[in-house]
């Protein structure tokens, strides 16, 4: 009987300890029996998923838990964005991850306060329509506009890099982003581009019944995690697996085109804690009745820690392992499967900060052939513990996935 694998991943799980908690982080305070049972059982150890010298984003920390060294492979947040949503890019295009955002801004001035990175996380139905009307309003053979899910979208630029760093507007929330938007308006194309953009969301009759509901509008764009496209070759090349990508957000769907994997289309997946636990779960279970191995992401830890929201946190927590870890593994149990597992975050989004670090994450190994573990449960705490007992050193994050194939790095 052939080993099916499994990378579960609660993006941004992992935290320092809080007051509030008695000491505790998030992770510790969380209910998670199904991944204690696992660990109980399994290797716990930490990873550096983000390399020296690479920002701790998802785009690259996920890129490093999909076996893929960011220092030979990373070109950009965007470009696997752009590659998810089958947007091929020319060898003169760069594309930008545009965010819909709430921004109290002065466009003579350039002075802009970041008020909500997400727009209220405006949902599908709204934020197409917004991009549709950019797109035609401030569209040009110069900058294009692409549909996405709620706020993250696409804009692709023809032409050279302006020269500017755009910064995440996630690590800027509640915040004055005044040097980072003046950086737009430097450059005169993009200067015309914002101005455009604000009148056409500022008139749009979305973002006037929004406000009329009480919710956030979307009053600016927010370019940023640009690049070219990337050259990777594909696990299957590498590895001779199968598999699939089960994820709400495009950036991990990009990943998985890239990677060579099956993109699961899981209706009513948000990258929240409303997302379709159920239809994750067992998009992934169907997976890998023909397939080797499924990648399952959970967005929801992460955007809560972002929102500082540490209630909405321990829940995602708790549905990670009771409504997406419990109901795979029970499957493979059922249908007699042996597998190996890896549960992990792909980096830390700490409450205090409600942003991304670069702390190596705590990462579980199962395998269900063997009970390797020291009976130790699940969190940062744990996993300290069991380096110290073991003396294990830190993982390089791009090698868990050989690691988890017990296969030699290709």
């Amino acid at each position: 009987m052939s080993v099916k694998y499994l990378i579960l991943v609660g993006d941004g799980m992992g935290d320092y300890p809080l007051a509030e908690l008695a000491g505790r982080t998030p992770l510790e305070a969380a209910r998670t029996p199904v991944i204690d049972a696992l660990c109980g059982a399994g290797e716990l150890f930490f990873a550096k998923t983000v390399p020296d010298g690479y920002p701790p984003g998802s785009d690259v920390a996920n890129m490093s838990l999909m076996g893929y060294d960011p220092a030979r492979y990373y070109t950009g947040r965007a470009p696997l964005e752009a590659a998810a949503m089958g947007v091929p890019l020319a060898a003169d295009e760069i594309a930008f991850r545009c965010n819909l955002v709430t921004l109290d801004y002065d466009l003579a001035t350039g002075r802009a306060t970041m008020l909500d990175f997400a727009a209220g996380h405006i949902g599908n139905a709204e934020s197409h329509q917004l991009i549709a009307a950019l797109q035609a309003e401030c569209g040009s053979t110069m900058f294009h506009f692409y549909p996405g899910v709620s706020y993250r979208h696409l804009l692709v630029l023809t032409g050279e890099h302006p020269g500017f760093a755009p910064a995440p507007p996630h690590d800027h929330s509640g915040k004055d982003v005044s040097a980072y938007f003046r950086e737009y308006l430097r450059h005169s194309a993009w200067r015309d581009l914002m101005t455009k953009v604000g009148a056409t969301l500022a008139a749009h009759p979305v973002n006037q019944a929004r406000r009329e509901a009480g919710k956030k509008p979307a009053t600016m764009i927010w370019p940023w995690g640009e690049g070219k496209a990337p050259a990777m070759p594909s696990l299957v090349a590498r590895f001779s697996i199968s598999g699939a990508m089960v994820s709400a957000v495009d950036l991990l769907k990009g990943l998985g085109v890239v990677g060579g994997l099956a993109v699961a289309d899981v209706p009513g997946a948000t990258g929240y804690i409303d997302t379709n636990y159920a239809g994750k779960a067992q998009a992934a279970i169907d997976a890998l009745k023909s397939q080797d191995l499924a990648f399952v992401h959970l967005e929801g830890p992460d955007e809560a820690g972002h929102q500082g929201l540490l209630a909405d946190k321990i829940q995602a927590i708790e549905d990670f392992d009771g409504r997406i870890v419990a109901p795979i593994v029970a499957a493979l149990r059922e249908q007699g499967e042996e597998f190996r597992a890896i549960i992990t975050m792909d980096h830390f989004t700490p409450m205090a900060i409600r942003t991304h670090s670069r702390d190596a994450v705590p990462v579980l190994l199962y395998d269900s052939r063997r009970n390797t573990g020291l009976g130790l449960p699940f969190h940062e705490n744990a996993c300290a513990e069991a380096a110290r007992r073991m003396g294990a050193e830190t993982v390089v994050g791009h090698k868990l996935l050989a690691r988890l194939l017990e296969r030699n790095e290709v």
